[in-house]
Order: C-alpha cells, then sequence, then structure tokens
C-alpha cells in the first residue's frame, strides 16, 4: 500500500520535472528568423541588428547561418575588428554554408561577413547573450557600466537556478514520503 502511495505521488513529480529540464535546453536560432538572411542588407531596417535587437539571447543557444559557403562565410571577430571590418584577425571562421554556433557565455558577441567589401556594406551583426540571474539575499552594489555599443536587453531569470530549485523541490518531496 505504501509503494502504491509512493508510485503515484513520485510519477508527477518526474513528469514535471522531465518536462521543466526538456525546456531548460538551449534553443538554435536561425540567423534573421530565415534562411538565406546572411546577406548585405538593402536598407538599414533590414540590418541584423535590427533582428538581434529585438531577440532575447541566452546562454547555452545556438545561432544557425544558412549560406553558400562557396561565396560567403561568417566570421566572429573582436569589437575593434567589427567597429573596423578589419577581416584579418577572426575569432573562429565558418565558411561551410550550415554554420551553429553555441553561445557559452553571457555578453556581447560580434559576427560579420567574410567575403569582401560585405561588411562595409553592413553585413554583420551584434548578439548579446543575457547574464544569467543569480540568487541572491541581501544588498548587492549597482552594476557596474559597460563600454559596449550594442542593444539594450532585458534581464530574465536564470536557466541554471530554476533547474536546482526544481531539484530542491522533488528532492524533498522524495524525502518526505518516507
Amino acid at each position: 500500500m505504501a509503494a502504491k502511495a509512493f508510485s503515484r505521488s513520485i510519477t508527477p513529480s518526474l513528469v514535471l520535472l522531465f518536462i521543466f529540464l526538456s525546456f531548460a535546453q538551449g534553443k538554435e536560432i536561425m540567423v534573421g528568423g530565415k534562411t538565406g538572411a546572411w546577406k548585405i542588407p538593402s536598407s538599414e531596417s533590414d540590418s541584423l541588428n535590427k533582428w538581434a535587437e529585438k531577440a532575447r539571447f541566452q546562454i547555452g543557444d545556438s545561432l544557425v547561418w544558412k549560406y553558400d559557403g562557396g561565396k560567403d562565410s561568417v566570421l566572429q571577430v573582436s569589437k575593434e575588428d567589427y567597429t573596423s571590418c578589419n577581416t584579418s584577425n577572426p575569432i573562429a571562421e565558418y565558411k561551410d554554408g550550415n554554420t551553429k554556433v553555441k553561445l557559452e557565455k553571457s555578453g556581447p558577441y560580434f559576427f560579420m561577413s567574410g567575403a569582401k567589401g560585405h561588411c562595409e556594406q553592413g553585413q554583420k551583426m551584434i548578439v548579446v547573450v543575457m547574464s544569467q540571474k543569480h540568487r541572491y539575499i541581501g544588498i548587492s552594489p549597482a552594476p557596474s557600466p559597460v563600454d559596449f555599443e550594442g542593444p539594450a536587453v532585458a534581464p530574465t531569470s536564470g536557466v541554471a537556478g530554476l533547474k536546482a530549485g526544481l531539484l530542491v523541490t522533488v528532492g524533498v518531496l522524495v524525502l518526505g514520503l518516507f
């Protein structure tokens, strides 16, 4: 009888845990929202920075580019190289036409085309990855200003903190049943 009660009470908790963990994984985000968006913009309003300003990027998300690898490439570069369209010293270079870059830390990422003259014509993008919200009880100092010329983003709750909270809840439920 006790085993039956235990299985009835723990099964919904495990289902909720697995559902939560499946939603907590990073997303694959198509750059520009569609295939073929990695191109010289026709106008400032067509810029990929306009698209990136409206999106919310989390740690663990992956950006996906679909483009003609024979004619173009994606370069991840420093802020300075982004500003000056310097293609000679990239952090990373992708030429396969089906590029996926995992966003592993918070802050700005700078990308531009490796094709000659494309960056100067606006084929570049800044993506800002939001930081995880840390749980802290007490008074904390105001965040220091960041020297960054990119789109402003609003903070959201962190996945790691939510996972930990859910695991503690499930543990308390399991221990409370014994």
